[in-house]
């Protein structure tokens, strides 16, 4: 492992429910998975609404290898991560804001050994997070690195715990204040870890509780989970959802507060939350007489120790629910495995309306300017008007496949296919 001392910055953070907010941001910022306050929710509006091959393409520019991380903006760069099919290779890309031109392209993990993965993941799933000077990229088991946006150099790197992801990793970064935490939880082992962002060096780790996991067959134990932080009562917790228990632990000590137990397999889905109020997807839950299923659980998150009795509601969902809902104004907005389009009211957790879309999602849909973004694998992205009612105004196609939540910043969406990244304009 490669450590280097790494000057301090000056970063002003403010915590209100759960969303950092960065004083010193630029207004051209999507820092994280799902944006800078991992909400899914996009600033400012001038959003284009409708784009194909020859309409609304500022520039796209073609990215090796395969890679399902959504693109983090800072300023005028862009971030993403991809890898070589194999996994032998793991690199960091940097692009120009209004150019599309490259302006990195490093080459960070050399593994000597790699597990396989599953079929609709990649070795450069994981999404990064950037802030001001630096970028921080994360492969699993392979390694994190930090890396200086100015110069493209490493300036430190971590890979102090060696799970077996088996299927491959998935769970995206969290910047929160001075720490960068990271999730390593595979078929052995369930860590969650925060490192100093500044060296590389572990502030605390973490372990979900054992008894949760020992009826679990080893499969069912993995997790690739994004967690957020909501203020609860004055204190600042880390939630997480992993594959038998979601939990919330103290984020600066790692401690755990509390947990609500259930599930039997992997959890993808990140929580989300509004007006105090958390939701998150369960693992699913086999039966004698009846197909496999998780829920959508709404929970009172406050409390310690076993939270099952503050779940407000619940709605059974198909099993394996990949992409993360957004939550505005008391409507949550997402789509099952089986392709079904949902509104649902936040506060009871009923059915607002539903509509059955074709095709698979799994980038996570996104809100901006009062209307909802859901991308489709097959390349399509439905744009619809928030509300009580279905209402789709355009539905847009791109070459190839869309994996990778885009991001949305200064008027304009950054969107990654299989192939490309795009830059849509109006």
């Amino acid at each position: 492992m490669k450590k280097y001392a790494v000057g301090l910055m000056v970063m002003i953070v403010a915590t209100i429910t759960g969303c950092q907010i960065f004083e010193s941001e630029p207004a051209r910022s999507w820092t994280h998975f799902r944006g800078s306050a991992l909400n899914g929710i996009a600033e400012g509006d001038g959003y284009p609404v409708q784009w194909s091959p020859e309409q609304g393409i500022a520039w796209k520019t073609e990215i090796h290898g395969r890679g399902w991380s959504s693109p983090v903006v800072f300023g005028d760069q862009v971030w993403l991560t991809t890898a070589t099919a194999d996994g032998r290779e793991m690199f960091a890309v940097c692009l120009d804001y209004d150019t599309g031109e490259v302006v990195f392209d490093i080459k960070v993990f050399e593994p000597e050994q790699v597990l396989s993965i599953h079929d609709v993941n990649s070795y450069a799933t994981p999404t990064p997070a950037i802030e001001e000077g630096f970028v921080y990229v994360h492969f699993g088991k392979y390694g994190t690195a930090c890396i200086d946006t100015e110069n493209g150099e490493v300036l430190w790197t971590w890979d102090e715990i060696r799970c077996a992801h088996v299927q491959g990793p998935g769970s995206s970064l969290f910047l929160y204040k001075d720490m960068l935490i990271l999730h390593l939880e595979g078929t052995d082992v369930q860590w969650i870890v925060a490192l100093d962002k500044h060296t590389g060096r572990e502030v605390w780790k973490t372990h979900r509780q054992e008894r949760f996991y020992e009826p679990l067959t080893p499969i069912g134990k993995k997790a690739y989970v994004t967690p957020i932080v909501m203020e609860v009562d004055g204190r600042e917790l880390l939630i997480s959802n992993g594959s038998a228990v979601c939990n919330a632990f103290d984020v600066y000590t790692g401690e755990e507060i509390w947990y609500i137990e259930q599930g039997e397999d992997s959890t993808i889905a990140m929580p989300f939350e509004e007006d105090g109020t958390l939701f998150f997807y369960t693992s699913f839950i086999t039966t004698d007489d009846g197909p496999a299923y998780c829920e959508l659980f709404a929970v009172d998150p406050r409390g310690e120790g076993d939270l099952s009795g503050n779940i407000l509601w619940r709605v059974s969902s198909p099993i394996l629910q990949l992409l993360t809902p957004v939550v505005k104004d008391g409507l949550i907005y997402t789509v099952d495995t089986r392709g079904q389009m949902l509104c649902l009211d936040a506060l009871t957790g009923e059915t607002v309306w539903s509509h059955r879309l074709r095709g698979r999602y799994n980038a996570s849909p996104v809100w901006a300017d009062g209307l909802v973004y859901v991308s489709s694998i097959r390349g399509e992205t439905l744009v619809l008007r928030e509300g009580k009612t279905y209402d789709p105004v355009a539905e847009n196609h791109l070459e190839g496949e869309i994996w990778a939540t885009p991001a949305f910043v200064d008027g304009a969406v950054l969107m990654r296919t299989s192939r490309y990244l795009y830059k849509i304009t109006e």
